[in-house]
């Protein structure tokens, strides 16, 4: 279950890169970003009613029944801060500015910022064979964009710096959110932290939606937009993040993070089918060295 949850996981969020690029064919970024973690919000709300009333999810129903405490509520406001507000309004916009392999890549770091968020907190123990794994897939990723990515005619810097920002904010939200997983359920992490998260964005959403109704760009608008803002919204933000959580409740932080190392090589592959990037021979050997990487990371853990 665990690594079929992973492997899902991994589509999902690479996907994710794919229905960035052709949802900002149609949509503002800003207005892109921010209708995504709203629009997300809202699809947890029936689906945490709904769900919270089955069995699979005893917890969640008598978290509910039991009410939160002011504590509780700003443990889901700064979670969702940090994973869905940042990391994903910084992702949507700086995608705008660079390419999906890019991105990939810079989203690929973000276990080392979750290896040493988690030390610096002492969950988890900085070991040299984490480090050496995490430099070997990390130099894999570097390579498989550097053929473009690291040249002269390198993508907008101020993409690459959005995206960064959007990895360290999620890398935040696994290293605070693996403190209190045990606390919380995985349905009821998820939602509070979405809808503390959507509304934090609210007000932006009103704006956007405002001012893209006096350009009267609403009915231009194709159906292949509206189709990538749902898959982001639904699939890549309130799928993936209960099994995200889910999972967090059995593996170390940066254990999980390390699997992101996966996301340059998938999502490299498909915006070489879907958008036409062309892919590279650095690419193969980054692919090769950041499986590499993650192999000897998880081959020096105990069962």
């Amino acid at each position: 279950m665990i690594t079929a949850s992973i492997a899902l996981l991994i589509v999902v969020w690479a996907v994710n890169f794919i229905a960035g690029k052709i949802a900002l064919r149609s949509f503002p970024a800003l207005a892109l970003a921010s209708f995504r973690v709203v629009l997300a919000g809202i699809v947890m709300i029936p689906a945490y009613l709904f769900c919270s009333r089955l069995p699979a999810f005893a917890e969640a129903a008598d978290a509910r029944r039991k009410g939160f405490t002011l504590r509780d509520l700003w443990i889901f406001l700064y979670l969702g801060f940090f994973g869905v507000t940042v990391n994903q309004i910084c992702f949507t916009i700086g995608l705008h500015y660079t390419s999906v392999s890019h991105a990939s890549v810079i989203v690929g770091m973000g276990p080392i910022y979750t290896l040493a968020l988690a030390a610096l907190m002492r969950l988890e123990t900085a070991t040299r064979r984490k480090a050496v794994g995490m430099a070997i897939a990390l130099a894999g990723i570097v390579i498989m964009a550097s053929e473009k990515g690291l040249s002269a005619n390198s993508p907008s810097l101020l993409g690459d710096a959005i995206v960064m920002t959007g990895s360290i904010g999620f890398a935040m939200y696994v290293v605070l959110g693996k403190r209190v997983a045990g606390k919380y359920d995985t349905l009821t992490m998820t939602a509070f932290n979405h809808f503390a998260g959507a509304l934090i964005v609210l007000p932006l959403v009103i704006q956007q939606a405002r001012m893209m109704s006096r350009a009267e760009e609403w009915r231009a608008i194709p159906g292949s937009g509206w189709t990538a803002l749902l898959y982001m919204a639904i699939f890549s933000s309130a799928i993936a993040y209960v099994f995200y959580f889910w999972l967090l409740r059995y593996l170390e932080a940066s254990q999980l993070s390390a699997f992101s190392y996966l996301l340059p090589m998938l999502a490299t592959i498909l915006g070489i089918i879907w958008l036409g990037e062309k892919g590279s021979w650095f690419q193969v050997l980054g692919s090769i060295l950041a499986l590499g990487g993650l192999y000897w990371i998880e081959s020096g853990r105990s069962r």
